[in-house]
């Protein structure tokens, strides 16, 4: 006869959308956040025989991430999330660790009062891991579009039967962000994270994208001290010079097609060197 066992588990409300209006006179200010809440601890018997005495509703949870938008406030979304963390392993004898992520969509003010434009593409994201181990952060960006019309190359790669790709000495270089980076202790400016991002994208002559990777990763470690790790993944935003010579036209590096996919997908860490980080908690799911 088989037997069986419950393995690794958790539970929460995922994607509770909050829109927090601060009033003032001298003009409004948006925070719309997309939080989600995933509890662990001692639950197999909710599981096992559908005993929910140790369950927290997440109903509940939902409830409170809107009561402490109006008790707490929301002092940016990395304390906002630590101390919703914080707050359901205190509270629940049953929770030993809680995972608080949020994405934070950026708004800009039109007027001086009441008015507000959705910055389109870039979200910001922020996850609070907090137990037994203590409280660890990362902050990130993900959709981060940039692109460049000069300054990459691409050649003295591999080539064999199957490679049709052609060299070249001058071409776009365009990806979609998705980075995250943490600290060992307090949280990593993230406005000064993403501006390294961006910085070191826009001065690195490439030839790789792989190479920018590397350059965009160091970048945050040199302008944020506190930062000990950054994780890149950036998607390669293929653009195809186009042949107009069927046409009679040439095509001095202007017309381009863009390509959605497939597309390569570049994917690195950059550590601070010298520097111990404890292992990062593992949540499977």
């Amino acid at each position: 006869m088989p037997t069986f066992e419950l393995g690794p588990n958790q539970y929460g409300k995922a994607e509770t959308r909050l829109v927090r209006v601060e009033r003032a006179a001298g003009g409004d200010r948006i925070t719309d956040l997309n939080v989600s809440v995933a509890l662990r601890g001692d639950l197999a018997a909710s599981h096992l025989t559908g005993d929910n005495a140790a369950v927290l509703p997440t109903d509940t949870q939902k409830n409170t991430v809107y009561a402490f938008a109006r008790e707490h406030g929301i002092a940016g979304a990395e304390g906002f999330a630590a101390r919703l963390a914080e707050h359901f392993v205190a509270t629940q004898p049953a929770i030993h660790e809680a995972r608080v992520s949020i994405e934070e969509y950026p708004w800009s003010p039109v007027d001086a009062a009441h008015t507000f434009r959705r910055d389109g593409g870039e979200v910001r994201t922020a996850v609070v891991h907090h137990g037994p181990y203590g409280t660890q952060t990362v902050s990130g960006v993900k959709g981060l579009v940039l692109l460049k019309t000069t300054g990459s190359e691409f050649h003295g790669y591999v080539k064999d039967r199957y490679t049709t790709l052609p060299e070249t000495r001058d071409r776009i270089l365009a990806t979609s962000v998705d980075a995250t980076w943490r600290g060992l202790e307090g949280c990593p400016d993230p406005a000064a994270a993403r501006a390294a991002l961006v910085e070191a994208f826009a001065d690195t002559y490439s030839y790789a994208l792989q190479q920018t990777l590397f350059a965009m990763g160091s970048r945050v470690l040199q302008r944020c001290p506190e930062v000990v790790e950054v994780r890149l993944s950036l998607p390669n935003r293929h653009h195809f010079l186009v042949d107009l010579a069927p046409f009679g036209l040439d095509n001095p590096n202007e017309v381009y097609h863009a390509a959605d996919r497939p597309y390569g997908l570049i994917e690195g860490v950059v550590r601070r060197d010298g520097v111990e980080i404890p292992e990062e908690v593992a949540w499977t799911f």
